[in-house]
């Protein structure tokens, strides 16, 4: 059974939620308008199936791009705590990582939003670490998830750019941001960067020659998961980090979780090995087998909420 640390759900609280707002982010029906970018078609099915054949564990996440994290606390702590509401009521095999408000960090509402059982804490990669909530998670022994954040398409480019550019971009500097400014005050801290750090580690050698440094020296707790990436560059990032800091994830139901393309052994350790460490006492306590009820797939969000149309 693997472990895969990186997924998106909409719960129905969530979706009502954004249909709620009269302004970005909102949803019209299953229209999703965002400030700066074109209207936006979500597939209910999407956020109502979700094939889990396989996974012990699938940690659901805030969708950082909606920009939700950097609303002013009024607005954005209801969509954050509507996301955490449906999220913790997801049955097997879901978990999930709690989201914050960037705009006014609370390290108190971080700590109680962690001990009702979250993973950990997901920021957007635009959101500069605040000290005190990492704090809070290195008290708890609980990772940080860095994830892609807000990023507006650039005019006439095609529909792939947020994720082929911005988004590496913030992860290429999220990644050199933590080593250089995180890490030395907040030694114990574990952080796993998403879409494998935007491939920000194979610029090693590009860092050294412009005074970097720190080539050869693999820091065990910072991870890297493999969403939308494939053997190749799963096979790039362990000749550079090694294979133990690679984790699985997909971002369903965007993408599907890769096969690295490493033999069984090292598939067993980025699935399985590596995920659990990550985790941490999340893994240690058993929160990795929930024991709330099964969800339900086949149900709509119009099944709970009545007649409601989805358009």
């Amino acid at each position: 059974m693997s472990i895969d640390v990186h997924q998106h759900l909409w719960t129905p609280a969530f979706i009502a939620a954004l249909r709620a707002r009269t302004s970005p982010p909102r949803l019209d029906g299953w229209t999703l308008l965002l400030d700066g970018e074109p209207p936006y078609e979500v597939n209910p099915a999407d956020h109502e199936h979700r094939d889990t054949s396989g996974l012990e564990l699938a940690l659901v996440s805030l969708s950082s791009p909606l920009g939700i994290e950097f609303l002013p606390p009024e607005e954005s702590w209801p969509l954050i705590d509507a996301y955490h509401e449906g999220a913790l009521a997801l049955g097997e095999p879901f978990g999930a990582w709690a989201a914050t408000c960037h705009s006014d960090p609370d390290p108190g509402r971080l700590a109680a939003d962690l001990d009702r059982g979250f993973a950990g804490l997901q920021i957007p990669a635009t959101a500069p670490p605040d000290d005190r909530l990492l704090e809070v998670l290195t008290a708890r022994d609980l990772p940080l998830f860095v994830h892609p954040g807000p990023a507006a398409p650039a005019p006439g480019a095609p529909s792939w750019w947020p994720a082929l550019v911005p988004y590496v971009q913030q992860m290429h500097a999220a990644w050199h941001h933590f080593h250089a400014a995180v890490r030395p005050r907040h030694p114990r801290l574990r952080v796993c960067f998403a879409l494998l750090a935007g491939l920000a580690p194979l610029h090693s050698e590009r860092l050294i020659a412009r005074g970097g440094g720190g080539r050869g020296r693999v820091d065990p707790d910072v991870f890297v998961e493999t969403s939308s990436y494939g053997p190749r560059a799963i096979d790039a990032i362990v000749r550079e980090l090694g294979v133990d800091v690679v984790v699985n994830g997909s971002d369903a139901p965007y993408a599907t979780a890769p096969d690295p393309g490493l033999g069984a052994a090292a598939t067993h350790a980025i699935r399985v090995t590596n995920p659990r460490r990550l985790l941490g006492a999340y893994s240690a306590t058993g929160r990795c087998r929930p024991t709330r009820q099964p969800h339900d797939p086949e149900r709509s969000y119009a099944q709970e909420h009545g007649k409601e149309s989805r358009t």
